[in-house]
């Protein structure tokens, strides 16, 4: 009896330990099929495919819309990994993504809102570039037009608002005179727009806080050079249009431009007269140089009433620290250097030794 009752003690663990085998089993061919399932659907295709997430949407219908893209391997895994992922911060956007990467890795990058798998539209604003030219790469990356882009930038209304809104932006910008107000106040940069509906205004107020930085961290020292902020980005525009290739030559550029503002002599500078004519040329007729605008600083002394261009940090420091000389001419060559003279007839004869050709 005691043999038979040992027999069936084994018997029982024996079916026990089956059983819990048995169990164990079936859990990690689960747990296997559930890590394979939330798995990239094809390792070897990573062709990018793009995805919105809109406003409001839940783990859950994250699921769908991934599926519906072909990014889901196993529906069912993914859902049970949206309930128990602990996605809490979903972010709404257009990313991309491709069939390489996991249900996780997909989830992770919108709980988090990745910069790196967002939609990323770019706009590469240059040093040099002119408002309308801004206009016109908005408008080949955003659903609006140059001149609706630009008819916002006129809006009195709009600028008041931003007036309010930015320390450096005064009614300085408001004078009749001055042919785009906001001119010389975007800075140049490459600026990343990630919101698929990206309003003119929001691109726009992106350049200015963009212009904020730069201009807050130099506010002290454009206090003490007695310039307002709208002069000195007038003269930094001037500086950057004509300053040839050289960086170490823009101080020396700068400092021409106070030396003939502090003896009352007109700037003599062609690209302003350029801007009237929103042209690059060198060489301008007798009738353009002749022309009464407030921009033509060959017939004008003083500074235009407006920035001519964007700006760099760079060109702002050179008019901010320029070379005190006795300088009062340049001529840009063009090789690229510049020859800095003191007289007018230095400045001739570097001209006629330097021709440039013929504008296309």
């Amino acid at each position: 009896m005691a043999r038979d009752g040992k027999r069936r003690s084994n018997k029982q663990k024996q079916k026990t330990l089956v059983l819990v085998l048995s169990i164990a089993l079936v859990l990690a061919m689960g747990v296997f099929a559930y890590t394979v399932g939330l798995g990239a659907v094809d390792p070897k295709n990573d062709e990018e495919v793009t995805v919105t997430i809109p406003n409001g949407s839940g783990a859950s219908s994250i699921v769908y819309i991934l599926d519906d893209a072909g990014l889901v391997k196993n529906t069912f895994c993914a859902k049970v990994n949206a309930r128990i992922g602990g996605y809490k911060s979903l972010q709404a956007n257009t990313y991309i993504f491709n069939r390489t990467m996991s249900f996780r890795e997909m989830m992770k990058a919108i709980n988090t809102g990745d910069f790196n798998y967002i939609s990323k539209t770019s706009i590469n604003i240059i040093a040099g570039d002119r408002l309308e030219q801004i206009a016109t790469k908005m408008s080949a990356e955003l659903p609006y037009t140059q001149e609706e882009i630009l008819k916002v930038w006129r809006d009195k209304a709009y600028l008041k608002e931003l007036i309010d809104k930015y320390w450096f932006l005064t009614d300085e910008i408001l004078a009749g005179d001055i042919i785009y107000p906001l001119e010389g106040y975007f800075y140049a940069d490459t600026y990343f727009i990630t919101n698929e509906d990206e309003s003119i205004k929001e691109a726009t107020e992106m350049f200015l806080d963009r212009m904020d930085s730069e201009l807050t961290s130099r506010k002290d020292a454009i206090k003490k050079s007695g310039f307002t902020v709208h002069e000195f980005l007038t003269l930094t525009s001037i500086v950057t249009k004509e300053g040839g290739s050289l960086d170490e030559d823009l101080p020396i550029v700068a400092g021409v431009f106070i030396n003939r503002l502090n003896k009352g002599m007109s700037l003599g500078s062609d690209v302003t007269v350029n801007y009237i004519y929103q042209q690059d040329k060198v060489n301008l007729t007798k009738s353009q140089l002749s022309n009464d605008s407030p921009y033509n600083t060959r017939i004008h002394a003083g500074l235009p009433p407006s920035p001519i261009s964007a700006v760099l940090g760079s060109r702002m420091d050179a008019v901010l620290k320029y070379k005190k000389t006795d300088y009062l001419f340049f001529y840009g060559c063009p090789d690229g250097s510049v020859i800095f003279s003191k007289t007018l007839e230095e400045h001739n004869k570097a001209a006629a030794e330097n021709p440039w050709p013929e504008d296309k």
